[in-house]
């Protein structure tokens, strides 16, 4: 049976058949978990893996090798950067979780780690951020009964990890 959950860990530590990276849309190495996930997987493959790739738009997402991570496969998903939100965020944001989502099933994985994506430099609120990546979530599963996948969110900061939990609830009683 399929589930999310919120963790108090860095998503390079996270044991699941794949992790998400918060890419830019060149998939060029950048800071927060897009750096960290490179130096831990090894930067100049995944960079390789990253530029036959070249680009990635807004909303989507592509998928590589794990190389040295614990996770078999990283899912690199474009996230929108926070414009006051009418810019169509909220659908970008929403379509980053349903590809994400979409390349792990495409590749057997039945377990994938999330960070919050675009809630860092990106500038998306991290209420707002967690509402749409729940929601996407939710509706991914609620789409795809037949297939069992544990959903993770990676978090390191605790205040983060308690809205996170209080928005699971929150939806879980709607």
């Amino acid at each position: 049976m399929s589930g999310i959950y919120i963790r108090l860990i860095g998503i390079t530590d996270l044991d699941t058949d794949c992790v998400v990276n918060a890419a830019n849309s060149r998939l060029a190495e950048g800071s927060g978990v897009c750096g960290a996930i490179f130096a831990h997987a090894g930067r100049r493959q995944l960079a390789q893996a990253c530029d036959a790739i070249g680009y990635c738009p807004t909303g989507k997402a592509v998928i590589t090798p794990g190389f040295a991570l614990k996770a078999k496969f990283i899912v690199h998903a474009v996230g929108p950067v926070w414009h006051g939100g009418l810019n169509h965020e909220a659908e970008d944001l929403y379509g980053c979780y349903q590809e994400s989502l979409d390349r792990a099933m495409e590749n057997d994985c039945h377990s994938i780690g999330f960070p919050l994506i675009s809630a860092g430099i990106f500038g998306y609120p991290k209420d707002k951020a967690w509402e749409v990546a729940i929601q996407s979530c939710r509706d991914w599963i609620t789409a795809h009964p037949d297939y069992d996948i544990d959903i993770i969110f990676a978090v390191l900061d605790p205040g983060i990890m308690e809205l996170g939990q209080s928005v699971l609830k929150a939806q879980a009683n709607e």
